[in-house]
């Protein structure tokens, strides 16, 4: 038997299927290590997956390998050539495409031209013709969406960007990676706004890229879908890496703490609870209905319990949610409030109402990025804070922003920072800040852990639970099945905008949960 060790055939193979290396690789920022030596080997045809908390420095990774940022140390070597620093027009030359977790599409530009945009630009050395040849542009788009499950028809070509919902943006940008014929395809938080659908077919996309020697590195916070992706875990904590080896041969726990440094049980947060239909019902809902959404929805929400809305991105959850919080009204059906009936037109009747909303997108739809802590907290009870000449009180409004900051545990020297230079999860808090600010009696959270660590999301999901027993009525609406039945007491299955089924929470199986959410039918509880 030829021993592999010594065999240079074997080594010439394994030396030629690495795409990528890191070496040493250091990041400064204003005396911020964020990164600190890293040493990583990326080998053609092979699925890694970038785990760590927010902060860990994965971002950072990212910047340096796709040409954004230059290390502070360290060599970079792709295809066997060594390279100080990297441009981004570079790196796309190279073959390597990076789907940012902002997704970075041009809104005003088509389906198509999007689509196409890196391939345009490393055509033409970085400049853009005047006008693209519509047919090569057409064709590279309508090759890649495919791949990625999306229609391929003039119509859907030649539809702008921003016309698209978040999840169909979402593979746009992932197919927009298929078009280059990338080498490396670097994907963060490629699954934020997708159904579990979706998801299945990504699965499938990026598995089709694996199968055609592309190297995928793969940046999630849902550990699940990195077990069925599978491949190599790469795990970062405080800048430096602490784990790396076959994503299978590490149980959730070990990955957890590895993340963390701490032991998370992955247990359920919501303790036992009873409802009776009596005086502790504190929303209710009959007939409500939006044309073309979701028509004849019924619900009751008691004071103090955590109710969690789920279904398909078709099945009406997220426009329940909207019409709840006053953003898009329904048209017909009632809401009661303790008993009386209300009509929400629009935000600010939510709010005369104290009806709480934490939007799905954070980015676009919540935050004030550039703003500062303090004035995104208070955002929604600046009248409350003016003095009797109209003028803001100072005193008041820093003293709120400070007490949320404590309360929420948002990790922040001082509430005058914007609010963009802090991580996923503490962003989130401030935003959920915001509207316990107007001390409400409902709060709908949508999605209040996307684009979460492990550790943020455990801090968010105790301070939900701590809401709720102090009294707070919570609606969840959330694709995450996992946090439904660690955090609900009920959850609501919604299918082509009606509620198909109800189940208590407390016991019930993921794998219950599931199939009902890709049924056709109803599903006994």
């Amino acid at each position: 038997m030829t021993s592999t060790t010594h065999n240079p055939a074997t080594k010439a193979a394994a030396k030629a299927s690495v795409f990528l290396q890191l070496e040493g690789i250091h990041k400064r920022y204003a005396g911020v290590h964020a990164l600190r030596g890293i040493d990583l080997t990326i080998e053609a045809g092979e699925i890694y997956h970038l785990l760590g908390e927010n902060g860990c420095g994965k971002s950072t990774l990212i910047k340096i390998i796709s040409g954004a940022h230059a290390p502070s140390e360290g060599r970079i070597t792709i295809n066997g050539q060594p390279h100080e620093a990297l441009t981004p027009l570079q790196s796309l030359a190279l073959g390597i495409e990076t789907v940012y977790q902002d997704l970075s599409l041009l809104p005003n530009m088509s389906v198509a031209e999007n689509v196409a945009l890196s391939e345009q630009l490393v055509a033409g050395n970085g400049r853009l013709a005047r006008r693209f040849d519509r047919r090569v542009v057409d064709a590279t788009a309508a090759r890649a969406l495919a791949a990625v499950g999306l229609p391929s028809d003039p119509h859907f070509l030649s539809t702008r960007a921003d016309e698209l919902p978040i999840a169909t943006r979402q593979l746009l940008a992932i197919a927009r990676a298929v078009a280059t014929s990338a080498k490396m395809v670097i994907m963060d938080e490629p699954t934020t706004s997708l159904t579990q659908k979706e998801v299945d077919n990504l699965v499938s996309v990026i598995e089709g890229l694996r199968a055609q020697g592309v190297a995928v590195l793969f940046v999630s916070h849902k550990l699940d879908e990195c077990y069925a992706i599978g491949g190599q875990a790469i795990v970062f904590r405080d800048g430096a890496k602490v784990v790396q080896g076959p994503i299978a041969n590490f149980t959730k726990a070990e990955l957890t703490h590895a993340m963390t440094g701490k032991q998370l049980d992955g247990g359920r947060y919501r303790g036992s609870r009873s409802h009776t239909d009596g005086d502790s019902v504190l929303l209710r809902v009959q007939g409500l209905g939006r044309r073309g959404y979701f028509s004849g929805v019924d619900l009751s929400l008691h004071k103090g319990e955590i109710l969690g809305i789920t279904g398909l991105l078709d099945s009406g959850r997220n426009e329940l949610a909207l019409a709840l919080a006053g953003v898009h009204g329904a048209d017909s059906g009632a809401i009661y409030l303790d008993g009386q009936q209300i009509t929400l037109r629009n935000p600010g009747d939510a709010i005369a109402q104290r009806i709480g909303y934490v939007p799905e997108d954070r980015l676009s739809e919540g935050l004030f990025l550039d703003k500062s802590i303090r004035e995104n907290i208070i955002t929604t009870v600046l009248n409350s804070l003016r003095s009797r000449f109209g003028a803001l009180d100072a005193g008041r409004a820093q003293a709120l922003a400070e007490a949320t900051v404590k309360d929420l545990q948002i990790a922040t020297p001082d509430v005058d920072r914007p609010v963009q230079s802090l991580s996923g999860g503490n962003q989130q808090r401030v935003l959920i800040g915001r509207w316990l600010a107007i001390h409400p009696r409902v709060l709908i959270l949508h999605g209040p852990t996307v684009g979460v660590d492990v550790g943020s999301k455990d801090i968010i999901y105790r301070i939900i639970q701590r809401l709720a027993e102090d009294g707070l009525a919570v609606i969840l609406v959330s694709d995450d099945l996992p946090e439904l039945l660690q955090n609900c007491d009920r959850i609501l299955m919604m299918r082509k905008g009606q509620i198909a089924n109800t189940f208590d929470a407390e016991g019930l199986a993921e794998e219950t949960l599931y199939h009902a959410l890709i049924s056709d039918s109803k599903v006994a509880a």
